[in-house]
């Protein structure tokens, strides 16, 4: 897996979603960013890009610092906040050769956080959405350290805390890798356990935050 390979598909699959957005769609609450429009996280996403290249990256990468990425481009449209994510490409590219691939995380999952505000699957079977979920699993891991084992069971891809889980959460490769970034809900976690009770263990999956109030998905809209 080339990871700035996968940050440049990634990237070329959020403009071509984005770029023919009427305003009513630029103007759509993200779900899994409640406080944000879909410009608004495209901005962020545009924004993490070029304050990286600059070296104006806080360790924490906290609410200060990536909303005002958003205000900063507020009042721009689409077509320019595209415009300057191409232009930041290369250097960023270049910035990810010499210091590691981290910007990939943020691309993919607001990928995904995109395509569920606007009901247009896509990108669900790639080698950099595989890379993201590896990358937090230790993450949970570490958060479930102590409790009795636990299993996630996908359709081609599995984990276990320990032997004999105890608690085994059943959903598609997918879903559980949304799961580990915190894009699914409790009652969805609920939903997919197949054994035992998940509810001790919910809280490892809040590893950006607090798990969303509703349901995610990023499957088509009817």
């Amino acid at each position: 897996m080339d990871p700035i390979e996968e940050w440049t598909n990634a990237q070329r699959r959020v403009v071509e979603l984005v770029a023919g957005l009427t305003a009513e769609q630029a103007a759509t609450t993200v779900p899994a960013c409640p406080d944000w429009t879909v410009r608004d996280l495209f901005s962020h996403m545009v924004g993490l890009g070029a304050d990286v290249v600059a070296g104006n990256e806080p360790d924490d990468h906290g609410a200060a610092w990536t909303q005002a990425q958003v205000v900063a481009r507020r009042g721009r449209d689409v077509a320019s906040l595209v415009a300057e994510w191409e232009e930041v490409a290369d250097p960023l590219r270049a910035w990810m050769r010499a210091n590691g691939p981290r910007p990939l995380g943020d691309v993919i999952i607001h990928e995904q956080d995109l395509r569920g505000a606007l009901g247009v699957p896509g990108g669900q079977d790639t080698a950099g959405l595989i890379a993201v979920r590896d990358r937090f699993l230790p993450r949970f891991a570490a958060a479930v350290d102590g409790l009795p084992p636990v299993a996630l069971r996908g359709g081609t891809w599995s984990w276990d805390s320990g032997a004999d889980p105890v608690v085994v959460v059943e959903a598609s490769d997918f879903d559980l890798a949304r799961a580990l970034v915190g894009r699914r809900s409790a009652a969805q976690l609920r939903s997919w356990t197949t054994r035992g009770d998940v509810e001790p263990y919910l809280s490892a999956f809040a590893t950006l935050g607090g798990l969303p109030d509703r349901d995610l998905t990023e499957s088509a809209r009817s």
